[in-house]
């Protein structure tokens, strides 16, 4: 396994397990600050700017298809970052907003939590372990 797939593996995780308890802690605070930011459209800018240098770096540096499931899901996830930011700074802000509403965050917010915690969790011992 190469150095860098066990590297984004660590970072990646560990920045999801700190998210998804962070998400566990806080979960009032993040629900409106992500209700405020889906209608904020310079934050909505800046948020895609953001996945976009992530998802580049992360595609540019770690495109691999092949080695196992690790190098294909660190490959899966810059793509989903990159397109993700991409959808961000280029989809309408109405449509946008609909999307955010259709995820029905609030509502599945405990769903979303532990898919981030698992898929973190996965990472950060997949990484350490390689």
């Amino acid at each position: 396994m190469s150095p860098l797939t066990l590297f984004l593996a660590k970072l990646i995780g560990s920045l999801l397990i700190i998210l998804s308890v962070a998400m566990a802690l806080r979960k009032p605070a993040i629900l409106a600050t992500s209700a405020r930011i889906v209608r904020d459209p310079g934050m909505v800018l800046l948020t895609g700017i953001m996945r976009i240098v992530a998802g580049l770096a992360i595609v540019i540096g770690h495109d691999v298809w092949t080695g196992g499931v690790l190098p294909v899901v660190v490959t899966l996830l810059g793509w989903a970052t990159l397109l993700g930011g991409l959808a961000l700074i280029f989809l309408p802000q109405e449509k946008f907003i609909e999307l955010y509403e259709g995820l029905r965050f609030e509502q599945r917010y405990e769903a979303y939590l532990g898919f981030t915690f698992l898929l973190g969790l996965y990472l950060f011992i997949a990484g350490f372990i390689g």
